[in-house]
């Protein structure tokens, strides 16, 4: 039986605080769901820079952050979601977003939006498995 207190909120200091009704992750039966992160600084609450670079390094990361807030790293990741302003983005975050997973490759969609919070160029969000 699902009860709320089977669900864990998970906290990083070192990912951007939330700015609205939700969490940057909850952790529920053995797996992680984050909120979507955007290129924002931590201490700032800012995007790091106007390109999709400067802003995709940023989100992973944000991300590695929650996932090392939930005892998890990327080999743990089992799906990602890519949202991307500018599809012609693509072949430059792909890249980065390679790098970040190293060998692994969990499943991932990558979709094209009208636009996103604060005018980021691009956000991901994912699902990890974490334990602990």
């Amino acid at each position: 039986m699902n009860k709320m207190n089977d669900i864990q909120i998970i906290h990083s200091d070192d990912a951007p605080k939330a700015v609205g009704a939700y969490s940057q992750a909850m952790r529920h039966a053995g797996l992680l769901y984050t909120s979507g992160q955007i290129g924002l600084l931590p201490e700032k609450g800012e995007l790091v820079g106007d390109d999709v670079e400067s802003q995709a390094l940023q989100v992973t990361k944000n991300l590695s952050a929650v996932l090392k807030a939930a005892g998890a790293t990327v080999s743990d990741i089992i799906k990602v979601n890519i949202y991307l302003t500018d599809m012609g983005d693509f072949p430059l975050v792909n890249g980065i977003y390679a790098d970040w997973l190293g060998e692994h490759r969990p499943a991932r969609a990558t979709v094209a939006v009208a636009a996103l919070p604060l005018g980021a160029k691009v956000e991901i969000d994912l699902i990890a498995r974490a334990n602990n």
